[in-house]
């Protein structure tokens, strides 16, 4: 195994870790748990780098580096949403947008096409790893308001983008 599946496996191990620490809730817990959920995210950096710096894109990284992320993520979110923290609206959006993503990507594989992330898509997975971290914090309520809104204004804007920018694939001709 490579170098950047290993990391991603590491990342995914860190899934169950991220929720223990959260769900056990000692003393200093949601720093753990931030500690945790950024780390997991700078593995998601790294084997990212490591993956095209050294052609080390494999089938498995393909299919468990971004399902990893979309566990990571939507586990956070709900944990938000169970102590009242996070809308569940705002999950709702992110997880409609992840399944379209991933139909339209399906399609595309049966096409025989692989489409690869956008540089919205990428900024808005670092703006919602970034405002998830954030919200571990005690926050004033309008910090937790402008997180929720950034994620959800990125989540929006970057699926508007990839559809549109893989509209050709959902042509019933073809």
């Amino acid at each position: 195994m490579n170098t950047a599946n290993k990391l991603t496996m590491f990342r995914i191990a860190l899934i169950p870790v991220f929720l223990a620490v959260l769900y056990i809730g000692f003393p200093g817990s949601n720093y753990a748990a931030m500690a945790v959920f950024i780390l997991a995210g700078l593995t998601d950096i790294a084997d990212g780098y490591i993956a095209r710096r050294k052609s080390q894109v494999t089938d498995f990284g393909k299919f468990a580096d971004p399902l990893a992320d979309k566990v990571l993520v939507l586990s956070a979110m709900l944990w938000f949403v169970e102590n009242g923290l996070m809308p569940a609206w705002a999950v709702i959006i992110v997880l409609i947008r992840e399944f379209m993503v991933t139909a339209i990507r399906l399609i595309a594989v049966g096409k025989g096409r692989v489409i690869a992330a956008g540089i919205l898509g990428k900024i808005k997975t670092l703006v919602t790893m970034i405002c998830l971290s954030v919200m571990f914090l005690p926050l004033l309520e309008w910090m937790i308001y402008v997180c929720i809104g950034a994620i959800t204004v990125s989540t929006v804007v970057s699926g508007i983008e990839y559809f549109v920018r893989n509209r050709d694939i959902l042509r019933l001709d073809k």
